[in-house]
């Protein structure tokens, strides 16, 4: 077989979802690695009064294409903005872009979805299943289209325990669903949404799922492949390490940790953090292309894109390494010092809550009324809170994924691809993998430089001195309102204090004597 670069040579390309996070490193390692690929078409609809081109202008001048920029200047001349909008009749494209899709396009990547977890079920239909559909209308006018890869999630079929590279049929038929809410109202349609989802945890997998199984029965003589990539985190290497741009999934959680806001979450410190990279999940979309696109299987190709089964990274190591890395490297004006406590069992978690995220944001509101400003860390709280609840059903959970199919498909490419386009997890070490995710939170989501370290680390030990102080305070008061007046409690002060003062003695004349 060719290699990826050679196969990508000449071709036309069309992107869904290429502003998203993970259309935008597609996008850039497209370009990059395949220099030789003819144009690139990306679907993008007007928004805050920019139009599509503008949109993408904005795009590319980020960081993420800066190392693009220095090897490619003109790359950008291959690059073509596509006024579309994914719910609309026809994806609203003109009949003159249409023609243009359809007698030009080899390869169609749609990455287009939604990842709010909490969609109404209404909505994540329309952007999740109902573009898809249209996607593959166009697709099937494509006179040239070699390749149609649909980006899925790993956790489509979450309802499972193992997990295999299959397109597996959903409880309903997404034809008749389709049809139902269409003449069903909001609160009818939110009122059936727990029993249609039934054990999986939200409308986003769901949906993904109707999708995967929409796409298998409308493919028709289409080449399609899927890919299912579990928790998509930072870069790992590409373009550089530690590339994020987004609060969400894991990203916000460890800020609001890093920030100190954070300090319990409900979570198995057991279960597998199936936490991937995003530039292995695009090295491997670009990959299984380039084999579905010039072995053209029989079958659907499945690709779980995952870590757990082949490099297992568990919470309570997140957990111990995002706390560690930010302690070391602070995040600026910290609200307090990093430190977590996971927790499965949901009593606890609701005390610590109340203890030590609700009681702390209420006399910190206090304290900015006192002093004339509006309170603000209430309403943090309450959209922290938000957001673990969203993630509580993936921390406390654990999968088995078989990835036959990805394990396969490196055995198909080139040693230099292999290098070029690296997606084998086994390689990756979580501990370097992490702290460059929590530095690339740092400087590319809160876009705090390395120079303000000193103030961070300052104030960092300026709130463990209040700490301090805070508990000295704390046991003395308790001292003098519980224990000096209660002759019992003072006994077992006393008694408690002197058993201190042997075990150091003990340890003391056993040090001396070695």
């Amino acid at each position: 077989m060719v290699n990826i670069p050679d196969y990508f040579a000449g071709k036309n390309v069309l992107i869904t979802g290429a502003t998203g996070f993970m259309g935008k490193v597609l996008l850039e390692k497209l370009l990059r690695s395949c220099p030789e690929v003819k144009t690139v078409y990306v679907m993008v609809r007007s928004k805050a009064g920019q139009c599509p081109k503008a949109r993408i202008d904005d795009m590319v001048s980020c960081p993420l294409f800066e190392r693009l920029k220095d090897e490619q200047p003109d790359f950008a001349v291959k690059i073509v903005a596509v006024s579309s909008d994914l719910t609309l009749p026809e994806l609203d494209l003109s009949k003159e872009d249409q023609s243009v899709l359809a007698e030009n396009v080899h390869i169609v990547f749609h990455c287009a979805a939604t990842i709010r977890f909490n969609e109404p079920l209404k909505d994540a239909m329309q952007l999740n299943v109902l573009a898809t559909q249209k996607m593959l209308a166009l697709a099937h006018r494509m006179k040239q289209l070699e390749i149609f890869l649909h980006v899925s999630t790993a956790y489509a079929n979450c309802d499972r325990e193992l997990i295999e590279e299959v397109v597996y049929p959903p409880p309903v038929d997404y034809r008749r669903l389709i049809d139902t809410l269409d003449w069903m109202d909001d609160e009818l349609v939110s009122t059936l949404t727990p029993k249609l989802i039934g054990e999986r945890p939200n409308t986003y997998t769901y949906t993904k799922a109707l999708a995967e199984y929409m796409v298998q029965q409308e493919a028709g003589d289409l080449n399609v492949a899927i890919v299912r990539p579990s928790i998509v985190g930072a870069s790992w290497k590409e373009p550089f390490p530690g590339w994020i741009d987004n609060f969400n999934g894991p990203s916000g959680i460890f800020i609001a940790a890093g920030k100190g806001i954070l300090r319990t979450m409900r979570a198995s410190n057991d279960a597998v953090a199936d936490l991937v990279p995003v530039d292995v999940v695009i090295n491997a979309t670009l990959a299984a292309a380039w084999f579905s696109g010039s072995q053209r299987p029989k079958n659907i190709m499945v690709y779980n894109c995952t870590t757990g089964g082949i490099n297992p990274f568990r919470w309570g190591e997140v957990e111990y390494h995002v706390i560690s890395t930010f302690k070391r490297n602070p995040l600026e004006q910290a609200f307090r010092r990093p430190h977590v406590n996971l927790t499965s069992n949901h009593l606890i978690n609701q005390y610590w809550i109340a203890v030590s995220h609700k009681a702390p944001a209420f006399l910190y509101d206090l304290y900015l009324r006192l002093m004339g400003r509006e309170p603000r860390m209430m309403k943090t709280i309450t959209r922290l809170h938000k957001a673990m609840m969203v993630l509580e059903y993936f921390t406390s959970h654990t999968w088995v994924w078989n990835n036959d199919n990805v394990g396969m498909l490196l055995t198909q490419m080139s040693p230099e691809d292999k290098k070029m386009f690296n997606f084998d997890v086994r390689q990756l070490h979580w501990a370097e993998y992490m702290e460059n995710y929590c530095m690339g939170t740092k400087k590319y989501v809160l876009n705090e430089e390395l120079s303000g370290l000193p103030a961070a680390r300052k104030h960092l030990n300026k709130l463990r001195n209040i700490r301090y102080t805070f508990n000295t305070v704390l046991v003395v008061f308790i001292w003098r309102v519980f224990i000096a007046r209660s002759q019992m409690a003072r006994n077992i002060w006393y008694f408690v204090v002197s058993l201190c003062f042997k075990f150091l003695s003990y340890f003391r004349a056993s040090s001396t004597m070695r």
